[in-house]
């Protein structure tokens, strides 16, 4: 015989408690799930919708063309670039509410695709939430790169958004690249040096460019001011990476450094003119005429010769 007080039979009221438990409990796991399944479809429609657009406006003269500008084939629908911006901006309306990481799982989706035409609109979309970037988003950056950076293309147009921005927003960030100079993945080689140039860009003007100031600045009317206020260290950034480089066997990488020294010489001419007149010897004639094409002809002369 049990006795009494060894449990208690459950009253009316406790069933209706842990009824109601239960009840609750499965409401907010069908909510999640509904609104994941929702995310899902939405996610799919928009991808979908996305691709409709680029199939209306593919360029057949401009697809047949294309091979001329990437040494390797590539697989792309043959859209325009301005189009296919245009076509980012129209569509970036139904994915701006979700979150930046739901945001950045449609990105990886589209540039996962292989599509040149895709990654672009997955870039332009990430850059969207520029302001809403962290120094963790780095890690993805670096696997995006490492993953879907196919050509040289797809390998600027991310530089100069997001990984650039990210590296002007957290300079920290940039002793992370510099070990990418090493890398067996070449994309990664070029990004290392391309990413920088949003941050040298941003690193204030140079009152001694021999140059007309009155022609601006990297193709701008007026000098990009910003967070390098006229400091050196993006500067000292280049030149480390560029020296990392310059026995680069790549010649797309000898561009990508090349490319960057050039935008160093319009915030720093006199640097990179000394640097380059030090390294030329060891530089590719690739890398060498793009570090010194915006600088004075008789500087050009010298540093060829």
């Amino acid at each position: 015989m049990i006795g009494k007080g060894c449990f208690s039979t459950p009253s009316v009221a406790d069933h209706k408690d842990s009824l109601g438990a239960l009840a609750l409990e499965g409401f907010f796991h069908n909510q999640s799930t509904d609104a994941i399944l929702a995310q899902t479809l939405n996610s799919m429609k928009v991808i979908q919708n996305l691709r409709k657009e680029l199939k209306k406006n593919i360029n057949l003269e401009y697809k047949a063309n294309n091979d001329r500008f990437f040494k390797k084939p590539i697989k792309l629908y043959g859209v325009l670039t301005p189009v296919i911006r245009q076509i980012a901006r129209d569509l970036y309306r139904p994915v701006q509410d979700l979150s930046k990481t739901e945001l950045f799982d449609v990105c990886e989706q589209l540039m996962s695709s292989g599509m040149q035409e895709e990654f672009i609109v997955a870039s332009a979309w990430a850059f969207k939430r520029r302001k809403e970037l962290v120094k963790s988003d780095f890690n993805i950056f670096k696997s995006w790169v490492e993953k879907y950076v196919s050509n040289w293309a797809t390998c600027d147009d991310f530089c100069s958004k997001s990984l650039g921005y990210l590296l002007l927003d957290f300079p920290d960030l940039v002793p992370k690249i510099k070990p990418w100079t090493k890398s067996k993945n070449q994309w990664l080689r070029r990004a290392s040096a391309v990413s920088l140039i949003v941050p040298i860009r941003h690193s204030g003007s140079s009152n001694n460019h021999p140059s007309s100031l009155a022609q601006g600045y990297g193709g701008l009317s007026q000098p990009l001011l910003g967070k390098g206020g006229g400091s050196k260290r993006n500067l000292n950034n280049i030149f480390d990476v560029s020296l990392k480089l310059m026995d680069d066997p790549e010649d797309l990488v000898q561009k990508g450094y090349g490319w960057a020294l050039k935008e160093a010489s319009n915030v720093f001419p006199n640097e990179v003119y000394e640097f380059v007149l030090k390294h030329k010897a060891q530089m590719s004639r690739t890398a060498l005429r793009y570090a010194i094409e915006k600088l004075p002809s008789d500087w050009k002369k010298e540093a060829m010769n």
